[in-house]
């Protein structure tokens, strides 16, 4: 069945609803868009935060988002923190800008008075009436609730990961030598019960097949002179490898390309978001519970593994630079398979084509399918030489599994 038609017909599947609300119109740009943009200006253009850290900027700001506008709907679909009571017609451009705005302001307060500007533009370019005021109502209480829900939510402790020197203990890791983000397996979660619950058994055996195989791999397809990878699985490495995520602009884009609302959108941007910020936290758990080194390490100090199938190589490097964690279980696999298998799940289907452009690679990819994009992440990494087989596979997993843990549990339609 076609997206189109499934919107059409007030998506009893999982795109979101047509119930009448102010503003519930089919624009390209509806206010949640304009909005998720804004928060990709603060979050990254300007505070840089890196997407371990930014999945939990996007996921409050969505989530507040969401709410308010849920309420102004109707509640249709559970809340996500709370459902606002709403006297009468509301605007929901004044929600979703209230709601955005006071998050962001809350997160960033150096960037107050840019903010502000973005914000006192969007409100200018609504009706000045009671609807008006009962949106600005109605978002505010939005964000208040996500801003009181992550206090103290033990975002930017100071965790760091623990410098092992035995085979198979992660370490820093050049050109940066750098130990970060410890703190984000620690941080609460948004949606599931413990960031633990989706323990894995950990990485093979040092003297196992299995680790030979991975090993074996990302040395040989991974390396900086290697001479087996193609010029697309290049490409591709460095695109999935961008910090500026591709993951903003594909979201953006399927909202406008499947002509969503501004409910249907807010539900499938908080979606997505959440879930994203979850997988990040259960698999940086993970990382912790296994500090485990990465493919750089483990090549240079093969001669140390116990493994007969491995052999070292003491000057090899990554076609990229290695981040400041333990390889297992992978971050993007994580935060990527969350994110896809989130879309799918609210449209759906998983064969929507979409692309994503990356100024670091030069170069857009294509996708035919959600599924199609989780399948390339996991071998992104591995061209890449940063992460192993195995960290990709089981960081995929996670993934799934918190977007699934999501679906059973959050974001269901009330009636």
């Amino acid at each position: 069945m076609a997206v189109a038609a499934v919107v059409a017909t007030g998506l009893p599947a999982g795109v979101g609803s047509s119930f009448a609300y102010a503003s519930d119109s089919h624009r390209a740009d509806n206010a949640v868009i304009v909005w998720d943009r804004n928060a990709q200006t603060a979050i990254w253009d300007i505070a840089g935060q890196q997407p371990q850290v930014q999945a939990r900027s996007f996921a409050m700001v969505h989530g507040a988002v969401y709410d308010a506008v849920n309420a102004i709907a109707g509640t249709p679909y559970q809340p996500y923190l709370t459902a606002p009571a709403v006297k009468g017609k509301a605007s929901t451009d004044a929600a979703v800008a209230t709601a955005a705005f006071r998050v962001l302001n809350a997160l960033f307060p150096a960037q107050q008075e840019r903010l502000k500007t973005q914000y006192d533009e969007s409100l200018a370019a609504i009706p000045d009436n009671p609807a008006k005021q009962r949106g600005i109502t109605v978002g505010d209480q939005a964000a208040s609730a996500m801003i009181a829900a992550r206090k103290n939510d033990g975002a930017f402790g100071s965790q760091t990961w623990p410098v092992g020197t035995q085979p198979g203990q992660w370490r820093p890791t050049p050109p940066t030598m750098a130990n970060d983000g410890a703190w984000v397996g620690y941080l609460k979660p948004f949606l599931i019960p413990s960031a633990s619950m989706f323990r894995t058994s950990g990485p093979p055996a040092l003297t196992s097949s299995q680790y030979a195989r991975d090993f074996n791999e990302v040395k040989t397809i991974g390396s900086v002179t290697s001479t087996v990878r193609t010029v697309d699985q290049t490409q591709a490495a460095i695109w999935w490898h961008d910090r500026h995520l591709a993951e903003w602009e594909i979201k953006r884009q399927l909202a406008t390309t499947q002509r969503l609302n501004a409910l249907q959108t807010s539900r499938m941007f908080a979606m997505v978001d959440l879930a994203e910020a979850d997988a990040t936290i259960a698999c940086y758990n993970e990382k912790a519970a296994w500090t485990f080194w990465r493919p750089g390490t483990a090549i240079q100090l093969a001669d140390t593994d116990g493994n007969p199938e491995t052999v070292a190589d003491p000057t090899w490097m990554p076609l990229l630079v290695t981040p400041p964690h333990p390889d297992f279980t992978s971050g993007h696999t994580c935060f990527t398979a969350a994110s896809m298998s989130a879309l799918r799940n609210f449209f759906g289907r998983d064969d929507i084509p979409f692309s994503g452009y990356s100024a670091d690679s030069g170069t857009t990819r294509h996708f035919s399918s959600f599924s199609q994009a989780i399948d390339e992440v996991i071998n992104a990494r591995i061209w890449g030489g940063i992460h192993t087989r195995t960290a990709d596979i089981q960081g995929a997993k996670i993934g799934r599994q918190v977007t699934a843990y999501m679906v059973g549990h959050y974001f269901r339609p009330t009636r």
